[in-house]
């Protein structure tokens, strides 16, 4: 069993208030022991982060306090001139274990950002691999950390209203077709649709479907799930998995 956290932001005059104020609805979710938590893409005013320990450093000590994942987004870095979208992963030690490199830049992105070019699985309360936003539009994304070993997908996100419906379908589908349960974190202002989800399955009848969280009016999720049985699943899934022309 591993617990579950997504924060949605809304918007922020600076970084430093916006920091200021996700780190207290951190504070409050690590009194529910929370194991891993997920916020959205490009939450900041300022999303040009080039010292991600500096910037995040009340998010490193609230990890470390607490012995909890800190997924703080995917932001912009550059650095010898060149330009990624990377999601930093604070581990429970407090300290950054890795990054995820956004796979597929998003329209504009592409003229200047360098596309990511693996789907790495980390592990600290259990395994998982993050999906940064239009990522998700590509099934073998998933794919390849569900085959690696991933138990768990966070996606950090950023989508506009008019996109939100067919976020929620590729985040269910993503989910079911690898019977591995997705963290949907999203900004929600007045151009970002929110919609932030936790979308796990369950079994009867043989048949699986979908289940949905959704934030309650802080904007917060938080969601036990087993993953012993999603691991039943996905085994099950994959061994009926075959190659064709």
């Amino acid at each position: 069993m591993v617990k579950i956290g997504v924060i949605q932001t809304s918007s922020f005059s600076n970084n430093q208030k916006g920091i200021e104020k996700i780190s207290e609805n951190l504070e409050k979710i690590s009194r529910n022991e929370v194991d891993i938590v997920c916020l959205p893409e490009q939450w900041l005013q300022n999303n040009f982060i080039n010292d991600f320990d500096k910037e995040f450093l009340p998010f490193k000590q609230i990890s470390k306090e607490f012995g909890m994942t800190i997924i703080p987004g995917a932001f912009f870095q550059k650095k010898k001139n060149i330009t990624k979208i990377l999601a930093p992963i604070i581990g429970p030690n407090g300290e950054i274990i890795g990054h995820q490199a956004k796979i597929h830049p998003y329209d504009y992105e592409n003229i200047t950002v360098k596309p990511g070019k693996e789907a790495s699985v980390f592990k600290t309360a259990c395994k998982f691999g993050i999906i940064v936003c239009y990522d998700m539009v590509f099934p073998n994304v998933a794919q390849t950390m569900a085959k690696k070993g991933a138990q768990l997908l966070l996606s950090p996100s950023r989508i506009v209203k008019a996109g939100i419906e067919p976020w929620k379908m590729y985040v269910q589908v993503r989910a079911l077709e690898n019977r591995i349960p997705i963290v949907g974190a999203n900004v929600q202002d007045k151009k970002f649709g929110g919609n932030s989800m936790i979308v796990s399955m369950k079994e009867k009848n043989k048949i699986v479907r979908t289940t949905l969280s959704i934030p309650d009016r802080n904007g917060i999720i938080i969601k036990n799930i087993d993953l012993k049985e999603l691991d039943r699943l996905r085994k099950k899934r994959f061994s009926d998995f075959k190659r064709f022309s």
